[in-house]
């Protein structure tokens, strides 16, 4: 049984904390939602008054925040995380930040004599509440090995994918590539129908050719094709489109930055950019179906 801090209590970052507490660690936790402190306590964490808490003794920090500016801060800011850690405690970031970001906090936390790992998941919601989710780690092999006892208790898939920094480029690669399935398979869908195609008969056909990908499989954008997706429950999230933009954001970044060419990257921003704006970023991000289907 390990002492582990956790921050963050949001969709995501709930389910993963109450995983812990489901496999014997004691879990302290924090957040800005009184609600959500309230959840976690009920389930046998203690809850932390404040951020500085959550370090106290513990053998790991988990926290899972919004975007780089707040890892940034909560661990090197101000009266950062980075005064308080034990340099006997590991930092596990599955944050999904820009790798800058990731290095940056890094580099500081070691300067204090403080491990880091980056370990962005993938998943989405589902993936967090069944412990099944991919963790896509950056750090050191010692780090990587250590992290793996703990994250084990929340995942199926723990990769490690290089130095710090290297798990969050291998997760908006794999999100960019999933935005351009969706939307592919979205798009051909459509002209399906549109032809008088059945979609269940158009997708059996497409998953059994060479058109199969993920999102035809389990995941299919296209409403009453498949049960329990989003699609067919109103594309209730899910994996909101307000997430995937985010993350097509920092792969455009990360693109600029070594002048790789993402043509097809940058035009699902464009898609999702365009979701957001008709208002519909809390919604499933496969429902970009709806940008082919309603003309």
């Amino acid at each position: 049984m390990a002492k582990i801090g956790f921050i963050g209590l949001g969709n995501m970052g709930g389910p993963m904390a109450s995983n812990l507490i489901r496999a014997g660690h004691s879990v302290t936790v924090f957040d800005l939602s009184e609600s959500a402190v309230a959840e976690l306590s009920s389930q046998g964490a203690k809850a932390a008054t404040s951020v500085e808490q959550v370090c106290e003794d513990a053998d790991f920090v988990v926290s899972m925040l919004p975007a780089g500016k707040h890892v940034r801060m909560i661990y090197c800011g101000e009266n950062g995380l980075i005064n308080y850690l034990n340099k006997s405690t590991l930092v596990i970031d599955c944050s999904t930040i820009d790798a800058e970001s990731a290095q940056f906090v890094g580099n500081e936390l070691a300067k204090a004599g403080v491990s880091f790992v980056d370990a962005p998941v993938s998943g989405g919601v589902a993936g967090a509440a069944a412990g099944t989710l991919t963790f896509i780690v950056g750090g050191s092999e010692a780090d990587f090995n250590r992290a793996s006892s703990i994250l084990t208790d929340m995942g199926k898939n723990i990769f490690h994918a290089g130095n710090i920094g290297a798990g969050q480029v291998a997760k908006i690669c794999n999100n960019m590539l999933l935005s351009i399935l969706m939307a592919g398979t979205s798009e051909a869908l459509q002209m399906g129908i549109d032809h008088g195609l059945d979609p269940k008969v158009l997708s059996e056909i497409m998953l059994n050719s060479s058109g199969r990908n993920w999102t035809l499989e389990v995941y299919n954008p296209c409403p009453n094709v498949q049960e329990n997706v989003p699609s067919s429950n109103s594309y209730k999230p899910g994996f909101m489109i307000d997430l995937m933009a985010k993350d097509l954001g920092l792969a455009q970044q990360a693109a600029q930055q070594t002048s790789s060419a993402t043509p097809l990257g940058a035009m699902a921003k464009n898609l999702y950019n365009l979701m957001q704006n008709q208002g519909k970023g809390a919604e499933d991000f496969s429902a970009i179906f709806k940008l082919y289907s309603e003309k």
